[in-house]
């Protein structure tokens, strides 16, 4: 969400929230996501949780130019990505992060690894196919698509999940990689790592 914010060139207030950080179990904030989960977003009375549906609104609410040409169409697929992400990519990526960074080594399941990358990887063919003929996951411009879709791959990459024989997703990493809001707050490694 912050690198929608980002690109939309949007001025907002990042607290840090959730593992080390705290805040999630606060009172104030579960009143806001009663998960106690992060993301969780407060523009004036509008409170939004979940990724998705916080890329969602900042583009409904302050990029339909920007970030889908004013197109329901592109809008759509758009959201038909991000959900594509969020079904496919996100749960064995999960297991990754967990099993990898973030369990204790005494909690961890290394049979698990091995499995969520093959998983990872048959998805990312279905993703590489889809971007033969296009730059771009909803055609030639980019869109909210690319952004949570983009994050989810390159955290794919970091743990070894995405073949690099997979061309047009290397094309397509290529060029978002260069934008301000993946630079600052998809690319560092310590995001996904630490």
């Amino acid at each position: 969400m912050l690198w929608c914010a980002e690109e939309l060139g949007l001025t907002y207030e990042h607290i840090n929230a959730g593992g080390t950080f705290g805040v999630v179990s606060d009172p104030d904030y579960l009143a806001m996501n009663p998960n106690g989960l992060v993301p969780c977003l407060k523009d004036g009375d509008l409170v939004l949780w979940e990724s998705n549906a916080i890329v969602a609104y900042l583009a409904m609410e302050y990029g339909a130019k920007t970030l889908y040409q004013n197109d329901s169409r592109v809008f759509s697929r758009s959201i038909q990505w991000m959900a594509w992400t969020n079904e496919h990519l996100e749960p064995p990526l999960h297991t990754l992060v967990m099993e990898l960074v973030r369990l204790a080594e005494a909690l961890r399941s290394p049979e698990a690894v091995e499995p969520a990358r093959t998983e990872i990887a048959n998805w990312l063919k279905v993703l590489d196919k889809h971007l033969e003929n296009q730059s771009y996951v909803c055609g030639d411009t980019f869109t909210p698509g690319d952004i949570t879709t983009g994050a989810s791959v390159y955290r794919a990459h970091l743990f070894d999940a995405c073949p690099p024989c997979l061309s047009n997703i290397t094309k397509w990493q290529k060029k978002i990689s260069k934008r301000n809001g993946f630079l600052r707050h998809v690319a560092p490694r310590e995001f996904h790592l630490g």
